[in-house]
């Protein structure tokens, strides 16, 4: 993988934030060159936003000392009787000092009860996030065909910029439980269409049972300026989409009255913007991903 080539380049362990992986379900990121995975247990490992918690993965296998640039784990600690983590541990030193020494200093342990709901979401990760794919995929289907609708994000569609990939890395048939899509019309159109859904709650969390929508422009980054929004990704059509496990029947129905609602028939004139995905996908990256993510695709 490039981004763990061009990590281990310089010297630095790959870490991956795989939250929108639902626990391994979609992508294993150690087996692609990731050293450290990190999850939000809060989504669809708990799967029922009931609980705050996080999960970090070390793969065992990043040198530390040969790295040269952690001084942390090659010098003695002075919080732990002067151990050179490192030497003592090899590999298995961050997850050893995230265990006796950073846990101890920060103190971040998880409630009985809160490990209880984890582990019970964990029961049902997998029969979860196949239905959160299979009613992503189809509601993106639906949506990309939808009259109101310019354009949809989401990798499982052709028309994604990052579908090859997806179908190269991910598990077959699976493309995530999130999609975006843009409304015709402005941001008060937007907004609107999140006010009508019924089934769907307006909320700014992913992963849960249920289906979650959020109109970014006016909630998560208002308070950001209109070149700030567009900079981060964040255009005024543009509607967030944590998929749940209703049937899809009920899903799809929600958000056709929800359009047919808002979106007036003169917004419903307007030209279909393909492109606004691709725009949209693109926009999402910072400049060095981007960077590398060119490189991805020039040596693919």
């Amino acid at each position: 993988m490039v981004f763990a080539k061009v990590a281990h380049d310089h010297k630095l362990p790959l870490i991956v934030d795989n939250t929108f992986g639902a626990g391994g379900y979609y992508v294993k990121p150690i087996e692609h060159g990731a050293d450290i995975v990190v999850h939000s247990a809060t989504k669809w490992i708990g799967g029922h936003g009931t609980t705050i918690a996080g999960v970090i993965v070390d793969a065992g296998k990043f040198d530390w000392a040969a790295s040269g640039r952690f001084p942390s784990f090659t010098e003695p600690s002075e919080g732990y009787h002067g151990l050179k983590f490192s030497e003592t541990f090899g590999p298995l030193a961050f997850a050893v000092k995230l265990r006796v020494e950073i846990l101890r200093d920060l103190g971040a342990s998880l409630n009985p009860f809160g490990a209880f709901l984890l582990l019970q979401g964990l029961e049902t990760l997998s029969l979860r996030a196949q239905r959160h794919a299979d009613n992503a995929l189809a509601l993106a289907q639906w949506l990309e065909q939808h009259p109101a609708v310019s354009w949809v994000s989401y990798p499982g569609l052709p028309s994604h910029p990052s579908h090859a990939n997806a179908k190269r890395l991910l598990r077959p048939n699976t493309y995530g439980g999130v999609l975006s899509f843009g409304v015709k019309g402005d941001a008060n159109i937007g907004s609107a269409v999140v006010d009508k859904l019924k089934l769907a709650s307006n909320l700014a969390n992913v992963g849960d049972a249920k289906t979650l929508v959020i109109h970014p422009a006016t909630t998560t980054h208002q308070q950001l300026t209109a070149e700030e929004q567009f900079a981060s990704g964040v255009t005024p059509d543009l509607i967030r989409v944590s998929v749940g496990i209703e049937d899809i029947s009920d899903i799809t129905a929600d958000f056709s009255h929800a359009l047919a609602i808002a979106v007036p028939e003169s917004a419903r004139a307007q030209e279909k913007n393909p492109a606004g995905a691709t725009h949209h996908a693109q926009l999402s990256l910072d400049p060095v991903t981007r960077q590398v993510t060119d490189a991805v695709k020039r040596h693919s």
